[in-house]
């Protein structure tokens, strides 16, 4: 086994896994995993650049992860940023930051790199499984993308999108620098506009009506499958693997967009960060399953991030092997 740490440093939050990691299998002991929401995307598709306040909460978050990496003692840390740091003008105040902290280079990958590492993540378990049926769709919604993913038990293809709950909710949801609460129909029906659209851009790479198992991936699927589970806290175990059905979705959906600020965020299994996203998160869901007329969604916690590790470990063994 190998130790190794992943970081996934997105649009609303960063994350970091460390974890012993057998390359030759994929199969993952998790030491340490956390998530911060520090939305280093406040801004960036309306200005093009990142917030100096967005860059001390990341930077912050990755002070926090280095003393957490130092202690486990990984060999190989590494970090991926994706949609947020894609977009900016001024990334490189975010990746000197990072190497100053970190001591390595965030990797801003493509979205196209992005949905490979969510694949991979999400489906190593899966596999296993003989009673779901092939091949699967990976959906992974993110603040600032989503990721679609087609494969069986490798990648197909894959396609990025610029939908997600904060670039959606910023776009339409907010109004004189405020979030409207709760959105009207009009609003409502400008985010449910861009997804549609979203959705014809990504089939046209990816073959989503040949998906038979539909896998959700990050916070928002995730915070959906807790309120329908009726947890009275966030409990990962129970939310991994579960499966969440298409008239749950949509009910939630319909609570979320009609809900208040305060009404979200007395919900158990929200993270404070989560509140104000939640109800366009929602909707990105629900418009995949209406589009590929999914019953239900098979909600997955293991995501790019533990498919970061399983990768970092591969190119340890390949780095000894030499």
């Amino acid at each position: 086994m190998t130790r190794v740490a992943g970081i996934d440093c997105g649009t609303n939050s960063i994350r970091l896994l460390v974890a012993d990691c057998d390359p030759a299998t994929g199969e993952l002991v998790e030491l340490d995993r956390r998530m911060t929401i520090v939305r280093l995307g406040q801004g960036v598709d309306r200005t093009g650049r990142l917030a100096p306040e967005a860059l001390e909460r990341t930077f912050a978050a990755c002070r926090e992860y280095a003393a957490v990496i130092k202690e486990l003692g990984a060999e190989r840390v590494r970090f991926v940023a994706t949609s947020a740091s894609r977009d900016a003008e001024n990334r490189d105040d975010f990746v000197r930051g990072v190497v100053e902290i970190l001591g390595v280079e965030p990797e801003v990958i493509s979205g196209d790199q992005e949905a490979e590492f969510s694949f991979t993540g999400a489906t190593k378990e899966l596999t296993a499984h003989e009673h779901l049926e092939r091949p699967f769709l990976v959906v992974d919604i993110g603040g600032g993308s989503t990721e679609f993913v087609v494969g069986d038990d490798h990648v197909r293809a894959a396609r990025s999108v610029d939908v997600g709950c904060v670039r959606m909710t910023e776009r339409h949801l907010v109004v004189d620098g405020v979030v409207t609460d709760p959105p009207s129909e009009e609003q409502i029906a400008a985010v449910r506009a861009d997804i549609e659209a979203a959705l014809d851009l990504a089939s046209e790479t990816v073959p989503l009506a040949e998906a038979r198992t539909l896998v959700g991936l990050a916070g928002s699927v995730t915070t959906i499958a807790g309120i329908a589970l009726g947890l009275p806290e966030y409990r990962s175990s129970e939310i991994h693997h579960s499966r969440i059905s298409y008239g749950q979705v949509r009910a939630i959906t319909e609570r979320m967009l009609t809900a208040t600020h305060d009404e979200r965020a007395a919900i158990p299994v929200m993270h404070p960060g989560r509140v104000d996203v939640i109800g366009a998160g929602a909707l990105v869901l629900l418009a995949i399953m209406e589009r590929i007329g999914a019953s239900e969604v098979v909600v997955s916690e293991h995501d790019i991030l533990d498919g970061i590790a399983i990768k970092t470990a591969e190119d340890v063994a390949a780095d000894r092997s030499r």
